[in-house]
């Protein structure tokens, strides 16, 4: 072995082969502290092939290689160390050469680790040399030699790797505790602006609900003639299962439909058939409504509400993305909610993912892995709190108020104020709003206590139920039918279920 100036080992091996072709495992990474390995680089390998880690010798002859990283600073002087022989081998003899005389030496022999030494080590009068010796290296055993040459001699620089364990990885330190309290304050301050504004809707409700909103002349109407659907958008800032159904119901209390109820046998599942009225102005119709009216009919003067699937399940989409540009253009949000939720989800999902890969690396390379987990709890705080990022405009807010006040009196309202011939009338109208606001039930008994004429009305202008049908069943018939409703709708799975 020759150790140059520039810090490589020079490894010449005359090799006496008993047999065939041998291999040789060498050792290319070792054990330096408790958190780093050190690297051997072999290169040069000529009169045998080299995978990385194995050395074959296919006859006997002449092996070359260099050795890079094998050279270790000391106080005053440094060190060789290096393992040129593996057993099991009967015989071996190494010497050493080195650009200045040999400043000292030792061996070992056995494993690895092994502190016994070899047979014999010693070095000629110049000190330009040192000869080694070993006898009977079993299986597993290696021959180890250090020797030191004078500080200066050559390059001594070892290759160090930082070694992967989960234990140190995840470090908290200094630099680690502060990344992970700059979060800590983002996040706060995340919380506090999506407070602020979702508080500026709330102060406009504050102040701008006040009395029962809608009360015209004794008569409570919905808030600026919004549709049961825009009311829900606005409310949740989502197309809902539940705006689809109040606006059917609203359809066909508006005249554009009629829900006739079909007879059943005991344990038949309850049905409805939607049927479509001669004469509507369809063209007066919303866009969204419209995209809804299309989408029940489809061609057809009639249909079953269990055989809304197929081309209704695919036409729903229209409906939704309807919902949304009707929101936008009433002026109630600057875009559509979905978009903005969106965006706001993919960016999250694109820090999580850079998260990810930078928690590896940073696991995998240092010992700042928590910095990257920093950055996935922040990428999944901003996927979620992107579900609350639409905001209304102020116009919007103040519709919300007005809403909030129509909820208010559907809840606590009673039937004295209204006249008697216009209850039915007005209190069918305001029934898809009560659905929107999951009020049905009670509003629905509200109007199944309706008489006409002083007996009980045995159907309504927009609602035919079986035989001997009349309103004292309504409040049933009604909460199967949205329940139903919403079911045949949640199917097509266009729609946010509730």
């Amino acid at each position: 072995m020759e150790l140059r100036t520039d810090g490589v080992l020079h490894v010449k091996e005359s090799v006496t082969l008993a047999g065939g072709p041998v291999q040789r495992k060498l050792i290319t990474r070792t054990r330096y502290d408790d958190t780093r390995d050190r690297l051997y680089r072999i290169s040069n390998v000529k009169g045998a092939s080299f995978d990385g880690q194995t050395l074959t010798m296919a006859k006997s002859g002449t092996v070359e290689y260099d050795v890079t990283g094998a050279v270790t600073p000391l106080p005053g002087s440094v060190e060789l160390r290096w393992f040129p022989v593996a057993g099991p081998a009967e015989s071996a003899t190494v010497t050493v050469t080195g650009p200045q005389p040999i400043h000292h030496l030792s061996c070992f022999a056995g494993p690895p680790s092994s502190v016994i030494g070899c047979t014999s080590a010693s070095m000629d009068h110049t000190g330009a040399s040192a000869t080694f010796e070993q006898q009977n290296l079993r299986a597993g055993e290696l021959l180890t030699v250090a020797v030191g040459f004078p500080q200066g001699a050559a390059k001594a620089q070892p290759i160090l790797e930082r070694r992967f364990e989960l234990s140190t990885a995840f470090t908290l330190n200094a630099v680690t505790g502060t990344a992970l309290a700059a979060l800590l304050v983002v996040l706060l301050g995340g919380v506090g602006l999506l407070y602020w504004t979702r508080g500026r809707d709330a102060r406009v409700i504050s102040t701008e609900s006040g009395p029962l909103s809608g009360h015209r002349n004794g008569v409570f109407t919905p808030p600026d003639g919004v549709r049961p659907g825009q009311i829900g958008t606005l409310i949740d800032e989502q197309a809902d299962v539940v705006d689809v159904t109040a606006t059917i119901l609203d359809l066909a209390v508006r005249g554009y439909l009629r829900i006739d109820e079909q007879p059943r046998q005991a344990y038949d599942a309850p049905d409805w058939r939607l049927v479509k009225l001669p004469g509507a102005r369809v063209d007066e119709l919303l866009p969204y409504e419209r995209a809804l009216y299309d989408a029940l009919f489809d061609g057809r003067d009639s249909v079953l509400l269990s055989e809304l699937h197929g081309s209704f399940a695919e036409r729903l989409d229209a409906v939704r993305d309807a919902l949304y540009e009707d929101v936008v253009r009433q002026g109630w949000f600057a875009r559509r909610p979905d978009s903005v939720r969106s965006r706001w989800t993919t960016l999250g999902i694109i820090t999580i993912v850079i998260g990810v890969l930078g928690t590896v690396l940073l696991a995998w390379f240092t010992t700042y892995g928590l910095l990257g987990l920093a950055v996935i709890i922040a990428g999944a705080a901003l996927a979620y709190g992107g579900q609350f990022m639409p905001a209304k405009t102020a116009k919007g807010s103040a519709a919300l108020a007005h809403t909030l006040g129509f909820r208010r009196y559907l809840a606590e309202g009673g039937i004295d104020d209204v006249p008697p011939e216009r209850r039915i009338e007005l209190f069918s109208r305001y029934l898809p709003y009560a659905v929107i606001f999951d009020n049905v039930d009670p509003w629905a008994r509200v109007v199944s206590s309706f008489t006409g004429n002083g007996e009980r009305a045995d159907h309504l202008y927009w609602y035919q139920g079986p035989a001997e049908w009349d309103l004292s069943k309504f409040a049933d018939s009604m909460r199967t039918f949205t329940v139903t409703t919403s079911g045949a709708i949640s199917a097509s799975r266009r729609f946010r279920s509730l």
